[in-house]
């Protein structure tokens, strides 16, 4: 069980880096550079809280030394991080194709 503990506690990490942080910070710098639709800041309202909700349970999934409490943290990280990629970053793929 410790083996599998530790790939879930590194891939948790690793998805809420390359699928929450990164997009969350490449969408703000689209919006604030003035390169997409003003409408998709919108979308940041709702996606930055989840990403930062992400975070909290990713790192007390990291530190809990209960397994079975670990397990539900980070898997409900990841969920979260799916949430949010689907609001932001699909929504702005919606009000792209709207806007042209």
């Amino acid at each position: 069980m410790a083996e599998t503990m530790t790939a879930l506690r590194w891939y948790g990490g690793i998805a809420l880096v390359v699928f929450g942080i990164v997009p969350t910070v490449m969408l703000a710098l689209l919006v604030s550079g003035g390169h997409t639709p003003s409408s998709v800041g919108w979308l940041l309202i709702g996606g930055i809280p989840l990403v930062g909700a992400a975070a909290v349970f990713a790192v007390r999934g990291m530190v809990d030394a209960n397994p079975e409490t670990a397990s539900r943290r980070l898997h409900l990280s990841m969920a979260l991080v799916a949430g949010a990629d689907l609001l932001m970053l699909g929504g702005n793929a919606l009000i792209r194709m709207g806007a042209n």
